[in-house]
């Protein structure tokens, strides 16, 4: 098994937008890989934004610029700019009392921060948010987002995640410094197995990816290409966008279709084997119980 610690913030663009490389590792390794999720805490009041110069309209724009990567965004500013800390407060509460569910609750922030106006710093709307996930006790992970524990935690992965000064990932031109120390950005991937570790620190493509997996355990098993859409559904049962299920269809790594991939999904609703829901520019795919 390699461990995988991936450091991520639900108000970045470029760690949502990296889903459907994503969804191609989860493809082809499963249980192999063995996610640890360290939330990055990019800002904490939205007075740090607003010295850096973002508006709710500059980020409407750079969603729209986000499109080309293929996940939904949609562009309808927010009534203010929002810092992102509260929803790595809900994340950390979630990997504390529901720790099956803390990826899920990742998702369903991104999807809340980057397909609605939602203002994800306010307790009400990351309620909102949250129900997306099935199973969480949405009111107990809000009443401990000022719990010390959480802060606790929330406050080492920050610090973790503040560790990149000399690495491959500062070499790269991948990480930052935007309050200090020199930070992992999300989204940063970092493989380890049998004292070996390799980096892939920021955006990077499946290609990157699946290298660093190849080489650091040969003798891993590596899921088959699927034969429909339908089969990629089947194993995502909390749904894939358009751009995701392209991405592991897409052979070899050669480009994903996404078109194609639309196509046979499209199908998949017509034929009663699949449900769509609207998400911004995009869909929300799911295979039918």
């Amino acid at each position: 098994m390699i461990e995988v610690t991936y450091f991520s913030d639900p108000g970045c663009p470029w760690a949502y937008s990296v889903s459907p490389a994503l969804a191609v590792l989860r493809w082809r390794y499963g249980a192999q890989l063995a996610w640890r999720l360290v939330t990055v805490g990019l800002t904490e009041r939205p007075e740090q934004y607003l010295e850096r110069g973002y508006t709710p309209a500059r980020s409407a724009r750079t969603y729209l610029w986000f499109r080309r990567f293929g996940m939904p965004f949609a562009t309808e500013p927010r009534p203010r700019v929002v810092a992102t800390a509260r929803a790595c407060r809900a994340i950390v509460a979630t990997r504390l009392s529901f720790p099956e569910l803390e990826l899920q609750a990742l998702r369903a922030l991104q999807f809340a921060w980057f397909t609605t106006p939602l203002v994800l710093d306010e307790d009400d709307q990351l309620t909102i948010a949250l129900t997306r996930v099935d199973g969480l006790d949405v009111d107990a992970v809000i009443a401990r987002l000022d719990d010390p524990e959480v802060t606790e935690a929330y406050e080492a992965d920050k610090a973790e995640a503040r560790t990149a000064k000399g690495s491959a990932t500062e070499l790269q031109g991948k990480a930052a410094a935007t309050d200090g120390p020199v930070r992992y950005t999300a989204p940063s991937l970092i493989f380890n197995h049998a004292g070996n570790r390799l980096e892939a620190g920021g955006f990077q493509s499946i290609e990157a990816y699946d290298v660093l997996v190849a080489n650091l355990d040969p003798g891993l098993v590596r899921g088959a290409m699927p034969d429909d859409a339908h089969e990629v559904l089947e194993a995502f049962p909390e749904g894939l966008t358009t751009a995701e299920v392209a991405a592991v269809m897409a052979p070899a790594n050669l480009g994903p279709d996404a078109a194609a991939a639309e196509v046979a999904l499209i199908e998949l609703v017509a034929s009663g084997k699949g449900t769509r829901t609207p998400l911004a520019n995009d869909a929300l795919w799911a295979a039918r119980p």
